[in-house]
């Protein structure tokens, strides 16, 4: 395996960046997962956008253009010659002193990881998942919007331990309202009546590139998709749930909290939304090898 470092490839043995970074003494910095299938890198041009809109966000000068990010993400999958994989694109404050000061770390530090990823085993995209609520809350706007995906993670991870515990695939993180936000990886969909709901990304959910899709596919199917606030209840009595999210792409859930969700099985629409993302995955893509 080949990491890309500010520049230079390292295998993964040599690969390092500085104890202090800020990303590792701060967890100061943005990140993107990517995937790409059969050569292709797909929607390679939205993660680039909320990359650099996660950086501005947060002050952080990334020091290259997104034609040059994008042509490191390509140039390290080459460099492992895989077809079929996730990247992880990370940029970090780079690195500076034992203090907070942003202004003493010069110039950031980028690194590039491809690699293969399994989010769940098949047979849960063919059963589906079981949630758990997490007591754990979602990090409120007003402290640290969702909306940056940055290295600053504990407050998922600390939901995915409580998941973990309770047995589940998944966990389901309310806002401090007691909104549903999103799951501790993923976003959150359910289908009522023909009509599908996501939380708004007020709720505290990240705008996930796979969310995005959904909105297409609903518009392909004919179908209408809204965003209002939505609390465990509507969970609880809908049809179907599924979660997205670029590692685990559309998965089925069909238990909340050990409540049976519909009837307990991945429903019509969930299942349409699965096949035709595939077939996207399957067929279109920034070309990886030219």
């Amino acid at each position: 395996m080949k990491i890309y470092i500010d520049g230079e490839f390292y295998t993964k043995e040599n690969a390092k960046i500085s104890v202090f970074d800020h990303g590792l003494l701060y967890g100061d910095g943005v990140f993107e997962g990517i995937r790409f299938y059969d050569g292709r890198v797909f929607r390679l041009g939205e993660h680039m956008d909320r990359l650099f809109d996660s950086a501005r966000a947060i002050c952080l000068e990334i020091g290259l253009t997104k034609p040059e990010v994008t042509e490191v993400v390509l140039a390290t999958i080459r460099e492992n010659a895989l077809q079929d994989g996730y990247v992880r694109l990370v940029v970090t404050r780079g690195s500076g002193d034992l203090g907070l000061n942003p202004l003493l770390c010069p110039k950031a530090t980028i690194f590039v990881i491809a690699s293969k990823i399994t989010l769940y085993p098949e047979e849960q995209y063919k059963n589906g998942l079981m949630v758990v609520t997490c007591s754990t809350r979602r990090i409120p706007h007003g402290a640290l919007s969702p909306m940056v995906k940055s290295l600053n993670y504990l407050n998922n991870v600390l939901a995915k331990i409580e998941a973990q515990q309770a047995g589940a695939g998944e966990g389901l993180m309310l806002n401090e309202q007691g909104y549903v936000a999103e799951c501790t990886g993923d976003n959150i969909f359910i289908v009522k009546n023909g009509h599908i709901f996501t939380p708004p990304v007020s709720s505290g959910a990240l705008a996930g590139v796979t969310r995005g899709v959904v909105f297409e596919l609903a518009q392909e199917f004919g179908l209408t998709i809204s965003e209002p606030q939505m609390t465990r209840y509507d969970i609880f009595t809908a049809d179907e749930c599924f979660l997205t999210g670029t590692a685990a792409e559309i998965i089925p859930a069909v238990k909340l909290d050990n409540r049976v969700i519909g009837d307990g099985k991945p429903g019509p629409v969930t299942q349409r939304m699965i096949t035709r993302f595939r077939e996207l995955t399957a067929s279109e893509g920034t070309v990886i090898y030219s």
